[in-house]
Parts: structure tokens; C-alpha cells; sequence
């Protein structure tokens, strides 16, 4: 038995979509207000992450990791030259996530073959 307290499924009212709808509008306007090249390098840097994320696991997940820096890599590369300031900096992640993904499958390939 649940404590009515508990019951979060009460129907929501019209002044909580109005709320919703205020806060949804809020966030529209934040992002608008923002430089393209910063909300695409943020979303860019998300990719390098979940690409890191994946190639530390244990054991490495390198489909994933795979996946998640061609994705990085179509912003970059596809975006070469129109990214402002960061441009430069996120090609060298590029690079180094590339170099850390062959480092982590090799490794990989080693650990298997001793086993």
C-alpha cells in the first residue's frame, strides 16, 4: 500500500502547463541568445565525451566509442573553418580521441591474445 503523499499522478492544471510553457519559452530565448558555434561545440564535445566514456569502460566498448567519434568527427570535419576560435582546438580532440581509440583497441587485441 501506498502513502497518498506518494501518488505523484495527480492531473496537471492549466497553470501548470502556463508554467511549463513560461519555463519552455525561457530556455528558447537562452539558446537563441547563445553563438551557434558555441551550442554545436557544446553538443561536439558531448560526442568526444561519450566517446571517452565508452573507450575507458571496462572491458572498452569500442563500437560505441567507434560510433560516438565518427559523429564527433562529422561535425568537425564537416564544420572545418566555420566553428570560430574553438575550430582548432576541437580538430586536436578529434585527433587525439582517433590516436586514443587505436591505442585502447590495441591493447584490446593484446589482452586477448595473452589470454
Amino acid at each position: 500500500m501506498s502513502d497518498e503523499s506518494d501518488d505523484f499522478s495527480e492531473p496537471a492544471t492549466d497553470n501548470d502547463y502556463a508554467e511549463l510553457d513560461r519555463e519552455l519559452q525561457e530556455a528558447r530565448a537562452r539558446v537563441a541568445e547563445a553563438p551557434v558555434e558555441t551550442v554545436i561545440t557544446n553538443h561536439a564535445v558531448g560526442l568526444y565525451e561519450l566517446a571517452a566514456i565508452h573507450l575507458s569502460a571496462n572491458p572498452p566498448d569500442l563500437e560505441a566509442a567507434a560510433l560516438a567519434i565518427d559523429a564527433f568527427a562529422c561535425l568537425i570535419e564537416g564544420l572545418a573553418g566555420r566553428l570560430g576560435e574553438e575550430g582548432s582546438t576541437l580538430e586536436a580532440a578529434l585527433a587525439n580521441i582517433r590516436m586514443a581509440f587505436v591505442q585502447v583497441k590495441q591493447m584490446t587485441a593484446s589482452e586477448a591474445q595473452a589470454e
